[in-house]
C-alpha cells in the first residue's frame, strides 16, 4: 500500500514552493509590518471599478491601495514616504524588467543585445508606461495630496508610470509572475507596434542612455557645437560624445532638442554598426 505522505511530499513542487516564500518575504518588506493607510467607501467602489479595468482581482486589496498611494498622500495624512508605493515600484520595475526581456528574446529571436535593448528601452520608459496607466484610468484612482492634484499631479506622466510599476510589483506579491505576465502582454505588448511606430513616445535621450550604459558603462555625453541666428531666435548645433568621440550631431530651436536630434542620430549609427557586425560574422562562419 503506497505511503500517502511520501506521495503528497512528491507533489508539492520545490520550485512554486521556493516561489512563494520568496514572495512572502518580500510582502513582508514592502509592506513594512504596517497596514496602508485606509481607505474610504467611495474609493473602495472606484478601486472595484479600476480592478475590472484591470482584469485583475486582488486577492489582498491592502495591496492595491498601497501601490496607489503617492508620498504627498502618505506625508498629507501624518505618515512618512514607507506608507507610500515607493517599494512597490522599485519591486515592479524588476517584475517589468524581467517580463519585457523574457518577451523580447521569444520575439526577436535573431536580435542582438543592442537591438533589444532599444526596443526595451522605449516599452518601459516613462512616457509609455504614462500612457498605458491613462488607458486604465489610473489618474482617477491614485491617492496624491491636494496640492498635488491642484497641480496636474493625476496626469502626470512620472506619478502615472511610477504607480504602474507600483501595480505590478503589488500583483506579484499577490499571485505570482504569471498574473503580473498576464497584465503587461493585455496592456503593454499588446500595443507595441503603435508604441514602437508612436515618434511622440521615444525618447532618444534616455535610450541611448540606456545603450550606452549598458555596452559601456558610462553615460553619454552632450556639448555644443555651433549656435546659429540672433539671440532672440537661436539654432543649436549639439554634439553627442560617447568615451570622447563625437558620435553623433543634432540640430534644434533648444538644447533640449538639438540634444534628442544627436542621440537619435547616434542610435541610427548604432544600429548600422550591429548590423555591419552581424553581417561580418555570418561571413567569417561561412568561410
Amino acid at each position: 500500500m503506497p505511503d500517502s505522505n511520501s506521495s503528497t511530499a512528491a507533489e508539492i513542487d520545490p520550485e512554486s514552493e521556493r516561489a512563494d516564500s520568496i514572495r512572502s518575504w518580500l510582502g513582508k518588506i514592502i509592506d513594512g509590518f504596517r497596514k496602508p493607510i485606509e481607505s474610504n467607501l467611495e474609493e473602495k467602489r472606484e478601486l472595484l471599478k479600476f480592478q475590472e479595468r484591470l482584469k485583475y482581482k486582488f486577492k489582498r486589496p491592502e495591496l492595491l491601495v498601497h501601490a496607489l498611494t503617492h508620498r504627498s498622500f502618505a506625508y498629507q495624512e501624518g505618515h512618512n514616504r514607507t506608507h507610500s508605493n515607493e517599494r512597490l515600484e522599485f519591486l515592479g520595475d524588476a517584475v517589468l524588467g524581467l517580463l519585457i526581456n523574457e518577451a523580447l528574446i521569444s520575439q526577436f529571436e535573431d536580435a542582438n543585445e543592442g537591438r533589444l535593448t532599444k526596443v526595451k528601452s522605449l516599452l518601459v520608459s516613462r512616457v509609455v508606461l504614462a500612457q498605458v496607466g491613462k488607458s486604465l484610468g489610473l489618474g482617477d484612482v491614485i491617492r496624491i495630496s491636494d496640492n498635488e492634484a491642484e497641480s496636474g499631479g493625476r496626469d502626470r506622466d512620472s506619478i502615472i508610470s511610477d504607480a504602474v510599476e507600483a501595480i505590478l510589483g503589488a500583483i506579484y506579491l499577490d499571485s505570482g509572475l504569471d498574473a503580473a505576465r498576464q497584465l503587461i502582454h493585455g496592456s503593454l505588448l499588446s500595443r507595441q507596434e503603435e508604441f514602437l511606430s508612436d515618434a511622440s513616445t521615444r525618447n532618444y535621450k534616455s535610450l541611448l542612455q540606456e545603450m550606452v550604459q549598458a555596452k559601456f558603462k558610462m553615460p553619454p555625453r552632450y556639448r555644443i557645437g555651433a549656435t546659429f541666428g540672433p539671440d532672440h531666435s537661436k539654432d543649436f548645433m549639439v554634439e553627442v560624445l560617447i568615451r570622447g568621440d563625437v558620435v553623433g550631431s543634432g540640430r534644434g530651436r533648444s538644447k533640449k532638442d538639438a540634444e534628442q536630434d544627436a542621440a537619435r542620430v547616434a542610435l541610427d549609427m548604432f544600429s548600422v554598426e550591429d548590423e555591419k557586425l552581424i553581417e561580418e560574422r555570418e561571413e567569417q562562419t561561412e568561410e
